[in-house]
């Protein structure tokens, strides 16, 4: 019997091989949070110096691939046996094995994520165009979330390929037809371009960035038009909750910004794998 007639007829095995996947992919995805910001800083000083016509910026080598990883406070290079998703942070005991310094339980926590959504994606869908679709989009989320919460940034070198392929899956109806990922597209950016403009114009100030445009554009290109109301009602539900949590529990202030980035992923993600049943059981009140 072949793996793939294995994934096909074991879902146990699939859910299993998706999970063990997902981690490898959490681990990976831990290096996009970390260097994607730093290289498009990089990119943006180079592009400034350019308009100036200063020197450049002397270059630094830093990309998804290289340097290897290391440990920020002493250098010590992350040996493979070390970089296990999860089993290596809890054998550590959470710490560098070679300075002892403490290492931010984020990392196990994205890799842990990423492993049980995907197993969770690989229930649901099964072996399929859609199930590998949805994990892509799930990798996705997960890593524009934790971006812009380190940096208030979506960066257009995930949000944008990421409309493209939803797109081009919904081009032989994967997810929702293509007249209504198309419309989801567009609909999903002109939604938040129109609070965003309301609210400038009204307080003169900006309430977010283009990136959540982009974002919610991505979200409609793969869901369709139907799911947005879901997602924007679901993003808006969980940030207003947090935000005041954050108000009443952290002190924090009104005036602090709050990344809109977190809120339309984890919306998004529900939609994927549940939206369907929540518009039916919403539908089913009128």
């Amino acid at each position: 019997m072949s793996v793939v007639s294995l994934l096909q007829s074991s879902p146990a095995f699939l859910i299993t091989v998706a999970i063990l996947f997902g981690l490898a992919v959490g681990s990976f995805l831990n290096v996009v949070i970390l260097r994607l910001p730093k290289m498009m800083e990089r990119q943006w000083r180079a592009e400034c110096a350019e308009l100036a016509g200063t020197p450049p910026p002397a270059p630094e080598k830093i990309n998804l691939v290289v340097p290897r990883s290391r440990c920020p406070s002493c250098g010590h290079p992350i040996t493979a046996l070390e970089n296990i998703p999860v089993v290596s942070y809890l054998v550590l005991g959470g710490k560098c094995s070679a300075c002892k310094t403490r290492i931010s339980p984020r990392y196990p926590i994205i890799e842990a994520l990423s492993g049980l959504l995907s197993g969770y994606v690989a229930w649901q869908f099964g072996l399929s165009a859609a199930g590998i679709g949805a994990l892509v989009f799930v990798w996705a989320m997960i890593a524009l979330a934790f971006v812009d919460l380190d940096t208030f940034y979506l960066p257009d070198d995930i949000t944008l390929p990421l409309l493209w392929a939803g797109l081009i899956l919904n081009l032989f109806g994967v997810f929702t037809d293509l007249p209504s990922a198309v419309i989801g597209a567009v609909c999903g950016y002109l939604a938040l371009w129109s609070v965003y403009w309301l609210y400038r114009l009204a307080t003169g100030k900006e309430g977010m960035g283009y990136g959540d445009f982009k974002l919610l554009a991505a979200i409609g290109a793969w869901l369709g038009w139907t799911m947005l109301p879901l997602v924007i009602l679901l993003s808006s539900f969980v940030g207003a909750a947090i935000g005041m949590a954050l108000i009443v529990l952290a002190r924090q202030g009104r005036d602090v910004p709050i990344p809109f980035g977190p809120y339309l992923a984890v919306a998004g993600v529900i939609a994927l794998l549940h939206g369907a049943a929540i518009n039916k059981q919403y539908l089913a009140l009128f």
